[in-house]
């Protein structure tokens, strides 16, 4: 059997120019990065703005298992067959991280014959873009530490810096370090923190940001620190805006690759569901629903975090009216939700399969809150038997679902048919009637405890007394109204990653809060979730190689 990067080694692609042509996108508005990758020009914008919007249909998924689930594969599965059906489709997907691709996730580029590609750039550098958001990062970060050296006129307290430096790698010793050691002229001692690149605000603020003056604007609200007094610090007070707009004047701009079946795609930014808010940029899918008749999206993990934040955060803040939402599970994900072990979810197990559905269900009915219709995709595998499939499809239609088996990873887009006949049924039959979860005119910790409650099912909500302060902080200088991005291990719908299937009677700990500003939303971490993640014993990054030809090996 080939491994996905050799499915993608051997694929034949169109050059990019060609891919944008069937969106009706002339080469002038291409800024080409070799023959295959392109960013969509800031001008292409205005000549289709006035264009309807095409359906937007997002692609989430049960909470994530060993076993895997292949929310990315179904994505790209699904565009793939729209395009076979004749459908005027593009694809909307974050970019990966380099953190997960050297560690134990993998790559984020699908998977067998439901690919985007060139897969190895798209892992890798790709065009930059998350290089230049790190260097945006670090930039005020070294502002910020000159300013203190050079008098603080500002006169910002150290101890309550809250900007962290930033890498896009898991590097765990640079959680928590300190600097300016050394001699008087090498800084002002302190502690500091690193974060990875996909939980940085800059990331945040580049994937919700409209345009460059709105990107701007946004930068300039960052909160860096305080001072002496509790008033807030910003870049724009850092005199730091001007520089880190122009780091980041081409990774605004949205990128344009291909499927192995050359339907488009758009992929651009990508911030973590577990940690920051788990969605590509709204650039990206504003576009696409300006070119394109029907748009396939995704949001990161499983839907209690990125689908949540994709309707409470994005769409709120962009006005988007989601149009159907796409609920990927597998036979053997229920079943190990069920209590099976990895290795034996291959064996048939009606009665853990019954057991373990029900973390389906409570995505089912988390989505439903949302107004939005929802279409549930099992991926199916060879071990899956009738009676598991007709279980699980029986169980979503008494759920008012759609259901349909999806075979992309197997067999492309032939093997996304079913799921897309089934997604355009809903299309037509039913009408979205979206609406967020609360109004942002609740307090911080009313919109905490109602995601911790209706997404979560957790029975209340405690905070460490830590937070309970920056809560109180944060509302006093301006950011009451802001929504909620919850950082939550994305294992469990609880904030215990053992809890499987539907955890009953717990509560959800809030450990620290803080407001991303430039972005527009309140930051609440939840249980032992971490912003910069670790290797784990034996890191993917063991088994990448390059050969004397430069081909490489063992990305996946």
């Amino acid at each position: 059997m080939k491994t996905d990067i050799q499915i993608a080694q051997e694929a034949k692609l169109s050059h990019i120019k060609e891919v944008a042509r069937h969106l009706d996108i002339q080469e002038d508005d291409l800024e080409f990065y070799g023959k295959y990758k392109a960013k969509l020009s800031d001008e292409l914008y205005d000549k289709v703005k006035d264009n309807k919007d095409g359906k937007l249909i997002l692609v989430t998924a049960i909470n994530p298992t060993p076993a895997g689930e292949g929310k990315t594969t179904t994505s790209v599965g699904l565009g793939q067959a729209l395009t076979l059906l004749d459908k005027k489709a593009v694809i909307a997907l974050r970019e990966p991280s380099l953190g997960p691709c050297f560690g134990i996730k993998g790559g984020a580029a699908g998977g067998g014959y439901a690919q985007v590609v060139p897969m190895e750039d798209l892992n890798l550098h790709f065009t930059g873009d998350f290089h230049a958001i790190t260097s945006a990062n670090n930039l005020l970060a070294a502002m910020l530490d000159n300013h203190l050296q050079q008098g603080n006129a500002l006169n910002i307290d150290p101890n309550q810096i809250i900007w962290k430096r930033c890498m896009d790698m898991n590097d765990r010793v640079l959680r928590n370090i300190v600097v300016g050691l050394g001699r008087k002229v090498d800084g002002v001692v302190r502690e500091d923190h690193f974060i990875i690149t996909v939980a940085s605000e800059i990331m945040a603020i580049l994937c919700l940001a409209d345009d460059m003056k709105d990107l701007k604007e946004r930068l300039g609200k960052i909160i860096v620190a305080y001072t002496y007094a509790g008033e807030p610090v910003t870049a724009k007070e850092l005199n730091a805006v001007g520089s880190m707009a122009a780091l980041l004047k081409d990774a605004i701009k949205p990128n344009l690759i291909q499927t192995l079946e050359h339907t488009p795609a758009i992929v651009h930014g990508g911030p973590f569901a577990n940690i920051a808010h788990g969605c590509n940029s709204v650039r990206a899918t504003k576009m696409a629903l300006k070119i394109a008749d029907y748009v396939v999206t995704e949001a990161g993990f499983g839907a209690d975090l990125g689908a949540e934040k994709f309707f409470d955060i994005k769409c709120r803040m962009a006005d988007l009216q989601p149009d159907a939402v796409v609920l990927v599970a597998t036979v053997r994900a229920l079943k190990y939700n069920g209590g099976v072990e990895k290795a034996n979810l291959s064996e048939a197990n009606l009665d853990a399969l019954k057991k373990g559905i029900v973390n389906l269900e409570k995505h089912i009915e988390n989505l439903q809150k949302f107004g939005v219709p929802v279409v549930v995709t099992l991926n199916k595998f060879m071990t899956d038997t009738e009676e598991e499939l007709a279980f699980v499809k029986q169980f979503c239609e008494e759920r008012g679902c759609d259901f349909a088996l999806s075979e992309v990873w197997e067999h492309g887009g032939k093997g996304g048919v079913e799921l897309a006949n089934k997604v355009l049924h809903t299309l037509e039959t039913k009408e979205s009637e979206f609406k967020p979860l609360y109004d942002t005119s609740l307090s911080i910790k009313e919109k905490i405890e109602k995601i911790a409650t209706e997404i979560y099912g957790a029975d209340g909500v405690t905070y460490d007394a830590a937070a309970l302060k920056s809560i109180a902080r944060i509302e006093e200088i301006g950011f009451k109204e802001a929504p909620v991005c919850m950082a939550k291990n994305q294992y469990s719908l609880s904030d215990d990653a053992k809890k499987l299937g539907r955890p009953t009677n717990f509560t959800i700990n809030i450990r620290e809060v803080y407001v991303n500003a430039g972005a527009g939303f309140v930051v609440a971490i939840t249980g032992t979730v971490m912003t910069m993640p670790g290797l784990p014993k034996h890191p993917a990054a063991e088994n990448i190689d390059v050969d004397d030809n430069g081909v490489i090996t063992g990305l996946f």
